[in-house]
């Protein structure tokens, strides 16, 4: 079967909370920022939010994921690479991956003692969202949890940059990579965070190294990736580089900067609820623009369109006729 796009990244449980300030701060966390953190360290924060009563939301999520379920809800045919437990959170997860049209491996039947991944994404009145995730027996995803004719057979592969964080999940990015060599698949890389970039800045050079086509970030991952010191010297180097770099600036829009030249976007004017997923709806949306046939620049109008639809919305997913309506976005121009 020929896929449009495969993507390798965490399977995790998402639960969003709405939350303040000052309850960030009781728990030690900055606004905006990702940590990853133990079962026992997420479940005391999970039982104060539910003693508080906290509006929540819940769903299969990961940043790869929610890229997936946008293209495949416009009509990509898209593949999933994860790794889930046998528990109740690994079996739903898999079920929203099937309602989304998304394909998958199954459960793992290695590293049974681990729970399938969960994510606590903490929302604040300004709409920053700030996650602890648990990875679980995602982060023991390695090469032997990937179909290679599946990957090979796909238009475009999109690695996840949060996969550098493990050990396994790095060396499957790599046996891809490798796998690929010669082969006409787009590859596509989301740098994730920021602050994952600075931690392991050797594997993501490692990854640019066998020649990526795409690369999907914020301003913030631009820079760091870059090494310079603002967005406006790390967009000149991008400039040289051989690959596409698409970089979202929150509500500036985004700049999509390709063969020397960058295109500026500008954002919808909206009023932002939940900035959580925005960046993996822009690279699920832009990806399939692209397969559509349509510019970079197309791709990213209709990227900031897409991802500002889940800005005003409290969750990382839009309801069925909301890609519907996105979609129709495009189709219109």
């Amino acid at each position: 079967m020929k896929y449009d796009i495969s993507a390798l990244g965490n399977a995790l449980v998402d639960t969003q909370y709405k939350v303040s300030h000052e309850f960030l701060s009781s728990i030690g966390m900055e606004p905006d920022s990702m940590t990853l953190a133990s079962a026992e360290e997420q479940n005391p924060i999970i039982e104060k939010l539910i003693e508080m009563g906290s509006e929540s939301v819940s769903d299969c999520g990961g940043s790869a994921t929610n890229s997936l379920v946008a293209a495949s809800n416009y009509g990509s045919k898209c593949h999933h690479v994860c790794r889930v437990a046998a528990d109740k959170d690994g079996e739903n997860y898999l079920d929203s991956l099937r309602s989304a049209g998304v394909d998958h491996i199954g459960v793992s039947n290695e590293n049974t003692d681990m729970p399938t991944g969960k994510c606590l994404i903490l929302v604040t009145p300004d709409a920053k969202r700030t996650m602890i995730s648990m990875l679980g027996v995602s982060a023991y995803l390695g090469s032997s949890d990937i179909d290679y004719d599946v990957v090979e057979n796909s238009k475009i592969f999109y690695i996840e940059g949060y996969m550098v964080t493990s050990d396994e999940n790095f060396s499957a990015v790599i046996s891809v990579l490798e796998h690929l060599k010669g082969k006409d698949v787009l590859k596509a890389l989301s740098l994730s965070d920021a602050g994952i970039v600075h931690g392991f800045k050797d594997k993501f050079d490692l990854i640019e190294s066998y020649g990526i086509d795409m690369i999907f970030c914020n301003d913030d991952e631009a820079i760091a990736f870059s090494g310079k010191n603002d967005l406006d010297s790390a967009i000149e180097l991008y400039k040289n580089k051989s690959y596409m770099t698409a970089i979202t600036v929150g509500a500036e829009g985004s700049v999509v900067v390709d063969k020397g030249q960058e295109y500026r976007s500008p954002a919808e004017k909206i009023t932002p609820i939940d900035t959580n997923g925005a960046g993996d709806m822009f690279a699920g949306s832009f990806m399939h623009a692209h397969l559509q046939g349509h510019s970079f620049e197309e791709c990213a109008k209709f990227g900031n369109y897409a991802s500002s639809k889940v800005v005003e919305t409290f969750g990382p997913r839009l309801a069925a006729d909301g890609y519907a309506e996105v979609l129709n976005k495009l189709r219109k121009g």
